[in-house]
């Protein structure tokens, strides 16, 4: 029997606070090639222009902008980028990671998905973080029992919504609606592209500022980017998610 809403996340900047890892990684890569650290509002306005969800390809783009004449091999980047984010083999122990990974604080709790179910509402993720890192954050630290995940690699990147899609269609019949929640304007279009590829179902596209910008100034003007880009509504933080899918599916 179908689940009355599904209900899809994004992990990073909305299940945990990944701005002192894979943003910090981001800063870390590109000065190791560039001798210069991109400020976090050089690597919002990229976010924003919904087309950087790969973070490899974000620092490759910043040293691009930054006027790098010669940019390093992807594959390379990719090894100094996981050196610092993971500072370890990404496929093993994650109990020898001695990496930026090690400190991302959680924005969410066991208890809350435990509440969506009770509440007949099916959940999972799609997220652009490498599968290693998300099964970490999902399955050893939340305790998740196999959630149902796509990753990067499982999917083409976001805002292509095959994934996003691919996963709804497993979890529920298609005339049950889905909404997605996520911190960037590349989760918002995903949600947008998700509708114009299947208009006979229903998609909401619910968006959060990500922590790092929780109690900043630039909080407000980031949030209108997230409607602009076709947000059906942004909420305070991810626990208020419940909430705003009852009122957008009432």
């Amino acid at each position: 029997m179908s689940p009355r809403a599904v209900l899809l996340f994004d992990i990073d900047g909305v299940i945990r606070d990944v701005g002192g890892s894979y943003r910090k990684a981001i800063v870390e890569t590109v000065h190791h090639y560039s001798g210069q650290r991109p400020s976090p509002e050089s690597i919002d306005a990229l976010k924003a222009e919904g087309c950087w969800n790969n973070d490899w390809e974000a620092s490759l783009e910043l040293l691009r902008r930054q006027g790098q004449q010669d940019l390093p091999a992807f594959e390379a980047l990719v090894e100094v980028f996981n050196s610092f984010y993971f500072g370890g083999d990404p496929e093993g122990d994650p109990a020898a990671w001695a990496g930026f990974i090690r400190n991302e604080p959680l924005l969410v709790d066991p208890t809350f998905f435990a509440s969506l179910s009770a509440a007949d509402v099916a959940w999972g993720f799609v997220s652009g973080a490498e599968p290693p890192s998300a099964r970490f954050v999902l399955e050893t630290r939340l305790g998740l029992r196999q959630p149902p995940l796509i990753a990067m690699g499982e999917a083409p990147d976001k805002p292509d919504p095959s994934g996003f899609l691919r996963l709804a269609g497993s979890l529920a019949a298609a005339t049950v609606p889905v909404a997605y929640l996520g911190d960037t304007v590349a989760d918002v279009t995903t949600v947008v592209r998700a509708r114009q590829e299947r208009p006979a179902q229903r998609f909401i596209s619910l968006a959060v500022a990500p922590p790092h910008l929780q109690n900043s100034p630039r909080r407000g003007a980031y949030e209108e980017q997230l409607r602009a880009a076709g947000a059906d509504a942004v909420i305070a933080n991810t626990t208020a998610v419940l909430a705003a899918l009852e009122q957008a599916i009432a």
